[in-house]
């Protein structure tokens, strides 16, 4: 890779890390009280899934295309359904009397990786005419920043859901489903 596919793939992955980012951000201030360990494993399944998505769009363009293209409109669409219902269970969670805070489930985290990251399989298109090697070391970059930028978020979250106490989850939830409706909007 040369220096403008590297300066390219650091500003993919600052683009396609906000929406890890803010969720990062929510799931800090859902549990407050995490550790070094569970903050690595929410921003490496963040980051996993900004590596992968853009793997997966660029070996459409390369096998399957005329598939992908009819999914495509659908994106959209997945991620709103998919961060208004986290975003509402964080809600509700918040909304109800409890003083202890629950910690984002691996199913949740999952989801959020996937709705998070959705919209980089698009980044396949941009990174089609770059070879198999290329296109993963771009991957691996955007997933790099990626991991960055939520290790920054779940410690705003985590300095921040201190200071908010039980009101955190309802705030996280909110900005999921705000993020969903963003996506939704300018796709």
């Amino acid at each position: 890779m040369n220096g403008e596919m590297i300066a390219g793939s650091i500003m993919l992955g600052v683009g396609l890390a906000m929406d890890a980012f803010s969720v990062s951000l929510a799931n800090g201030l859902n549990e407050s009280g995490m550790n070094r360990m569970r903050m690595c494993v929410i921003a490496g399944t963040f980051a996993f899934f900004q590596f992968l998505m853009p793997m997966i769009g660029w070996f459409c363009v390369h096998a399957v295309a005329q598939y992908f293209h009819a999914f495509e409109a659908y994106i959209p669409w997945i991620a709103l359904i998919l961060l208004s219902y986290l975003g509402g269970k964080m809600i509700l969670e918040g909304l109800r009397p409890s003083k202890e805070q629950t910690e984002v489930g691996s199913g949740t985290l999952f989801m959020q990786g996937v709705a998070t990251s959705i919209d980089a399989l698009s980044v396949g298109f941009t990174i089609a005419e770059y070879s198999a090697l290329q296109a993963f070391g771009s991957s691996v970059i955007i997933a790099a920043v990626t991991f960055l930028i939520c290790i920054g978020g779940l410690v705003l979250g985590k300095k921040f859901g201190m200071k908010l106490a039980g009101r955190a989850s309802i705030l996280g939830g909110v900005i999921l489903i705000s993020i969903g409706l963003e996506i939704f909007m300018t796709h």
